[in-house]
């Protein structure tokens, strides 16, 4: 199973009425990228994290994300719809060494981090084969 890390420049994102992680006025993205990321730093998906080529099924800039939220007393829950990429003509982004999956929002400028799943381990997806990031039953609760 994935590793779920928060950046923490999202909380700051948030306090600053920079992304909207409450209904559906943003667009989210999942990119898939080779190095770890550095949650207290890294605060923008296209410049600080290095992503897999975009090429073979995979897109510079990730897939967009069906993304929603819900509030329930104080509570907030966001949930996503599970992203499917499919190899084609090739290795997926021509890459060995997808590792991590970090999610953000496309709206906001600077292209705000969320989080960040890692992998456990570089992975190659062959071409006709399949990669999902699955989000479970909530992305995130606040």
């Amino acid at each position: 199973m994935a590793t779920f890390t928060k950046y923490e420049t999202f909380i700051e994102a948030l306090a600053n009425k920079a992304i909207d992680a409450f209904g559906t006025t943003d667009t989210w993205r999942v990119i898939i990228h080779t190095d770890a990321p550095t949650v207290a730093t890294d605060a923008d998906a296209t410049t600080d994290l290095p992503q897999i080529a975009g090429n073979n099924g995979y897109t510079t800039g990730g897939e967009n994300i069906t993304y929603n939220s819900t509030r329930s007393g104080v509570t907030i829950t966001a949930t996503a719809t599970d992203v499917v990429w499919t190899a084609a003509g090739g290795n997926l982004g021509s890459s060995t060494t997808g590792r991590y999956f970090s999610i953000y929002d496309d709206t906001s400028t600077g292209n705000s981090l969320l989080c960040s799943y890692d992998y456990g381990a570089t992975f190659t997806v062959a071409s006709g084969e399949t990669m999902t990031v699955d989000f479970g039953a909530s992305l995130f609760t606040l």
